[in-house]
């Protein structure tokens, strides 16, 4: 049995990282076996600039955080060797991209994504690997702005033809 200190200080890291998946967006569960020292520091580094929080946690206790909640499904991932990232709302499709360009990029094959998050529905990894292939924020919204462009140009072309057939038939 473990003294009382260090159980109030695992069930302390217990509510921290229930309130990380409450505040994330999104999240990805991987599996890091595989990955050296150098690929891992600078998958860390890619994830800190995207702003992603990502950790190895004990399954454990990754299990007693989602007890409870409408993740609990994703307690099921939780097997072997096991780290999380933590997506927020600047780009929530961030943690699944570079966690998937990384796996699609390991040779040993044993970096995999075994599943995540998004907006309190569980996936499974094929879910997280259609969530990395979407755009961001910004390409969302430069494609809905051609489109709005593209059907305002319609409207325009369609009133000038009005316009011009109008000019073509003599007023009686």
């Amino acid at each position: 049995m473990p003294s009382a200190k260090i159980l109030s200080e695992k069930q302390a890291y217990v509510a921290d990282l229930k309130a990380k998946f409450e505040s994330a967006v999104s999240g990805c569960v991987v599996a890091y076996g595989g990955i050296n020292v150098e690929n891992d520091t600078k998958l860390r580094k890619e994830l800190r600039e995207a702003g992603v929080d990502y950790m190895v946690v004990k399954n454990t206790m990754l299990r007693l955080a989602v007890k409870g909640t409408s993740l609990e499904a994703l307690a099921e991932q939780f097997k072997g060797d096991t780290a999380i990232a933590f997506a927020h709302e600047e780009d929530p499709m961030s943690a699944a991209r570079i966690l998937c360009k990384v796996a699609d990029a390991d040779k040993s094959k044993r970096f995999t994504v075994k599943g995540g998050f998004c907006d309190g529905q569980v996936l499974d990894a094929a879910g997280v690997k259609s969530l990395s292939t979407m755009p961001n924020r910004e390409g969302l919204l430069s494609m809905l702005a051609g489109s709005l462009n593209g059907i305002i140009g319609g409207l325009a072309v369609a009133i000038q033809g009005i316009v011009d057939k109008q000019e073509e038939t003599p007023a009686a």
